[in-house]
């Protein structure tokens, strides 16, 4: 996890609307041996921003993530600069459903769906 980061983040428009954008910088340290960015880079990536919009979509309320779908739809390289698109799908007062892609330049390497938990904060009882 040490290696999944910087995380940089932006606020973009593009044509699927405004949202943010999370990005790494790979390299070398993200590849497996066949010099491919490794899956499990990716589905971190996918991860962490997925949650950091579920937590900003749950009023900075704790979520975990409850269940994460990864399609791998391309490869990566080492070097290659990495964005994740994710967006809130739907929500209830539990459960947050978020969609996210992660892409090289116009190249779509990743989706996932998550479903997010929203946890009880620290002395709440449920």
């Amino acid at each position: 996890m040490a290696h999944i980061g910087p995380l940089l983040r932006a606020e973009a428009t593009d044509e699927a609307g405004a949202g943010p954008v999370y990005a790494l910088q790979t390299s070398a340290l993200h590849q497996n041996p066949i010099g491919l960015v490794h899956g499990g880079v990716l589905t971190s990536l996918l991860d962490q921003a997925i949650a950091i919009v579920a937590w900003t979509a749950a009023d900075r309320r704790p979520t975990v993530t409850v269940q994460m779908d990864t399609r791998f739809l391309a490869a990566a390289r080492a070097g290659d600069f990495l964005e994740v698109r994710p967006r809130i799908r739907h929500a209830t007062r539990s459960l947050l459903f978020v969609d996210a892609d992660l892409t090289v330049g116009a190249t779509t390497v990743a989706t996932a769906s998550a479903i997010m938990k929203i946890t009880a904060t620290a002395g709440a009882t449920t």
